[in-house]
């Protein structure tokens, strides 16, 4: 069973405050209403509807202005996590996105575990971006190295020596040469015809 409420608070990925919604009325009862989110869409309450949606106007207006500015200081942001790792730079575990939201916290920005958009940890030493998510639509990307412990300072991918015999070879094959060329004669067509006896 259904019914419609009016959201009192910005309620993330339902509705805006003063919008009416309709929801499972376990969900109002057991959760919105408990946690003063929202109220019945009746008449009275009705009444509150444009009282309720000019101050989130105001609002939105002074979180997303507060969000826009804490994106400029973010956008060039990198954390830096250092973790166990094997030799292959498998982690013995895995960054999470609490883990991401506490190296932020210590960089200086206030964000939570729910704001960081992680698809799934990360289990290995590398050099990802993570989305971070402000306010409604005003996200920010930050920079995460994950190194292993005790070799932060090794470079991720180590460059492998060119192998010079390989271009040697390649260089002393005369122009035009095909593999069949270069493949031994069959021997029945390598051996001399026989003669003919009289």
């Amino acid at each position: 069973m259904r019914q419609e409420v009016i959201l009192r608070k910005d309620v993330r990925k339902l509705g805006d405050r003063g919008q009416i919604v309709s929801v499972a009325s376990g969900y109002a009862r057991n959760y919105l209403y408990p946690q003063q989110l929202a109220m019945p869409a009746n008449g009275a309450n009705k009444k509150q509807i444009a009282e309720m949606r000019a101050a989130a106007d105001k609002e939105t207006d002074t979180l997303t202005n507060a969000a826009s500015a804490i994106a400029d200081k973010m956008k060039d942001l990198t954390v830096r996590a250092v973790a166990r790792a094997g030799d292959s730079g498998v982690l013995f575990g895995s960054i999470t996105a609490r883990d991401i939201a506490a190296l932020i916290v210590e960089s200086g920005f206030e964000v939570d575990r729910h704001q960081v958009i992680l698809g799934s940890p990360i289990k290995e030493v590398s050099d990802s971006e993570v989305t971070v998510h402000l306010y409604k639509d005003i996200n920010v990307v930050v920079k995460v190295e994950v190194r292993a412990e005790g070799r932060e300072d090794e470079p991720l991918v180590k460059e492998e020596p060119v192998q010079e015999e390989f271009f040697d070879e390649v260089a002393a094959t005369p122009e035009g040469e095909t593999e069949a060329a270069a493949e031994p004669a069959d021997e029945a067509s390598a051996a001399p015809e026989a003669e003919e006896e009289d």
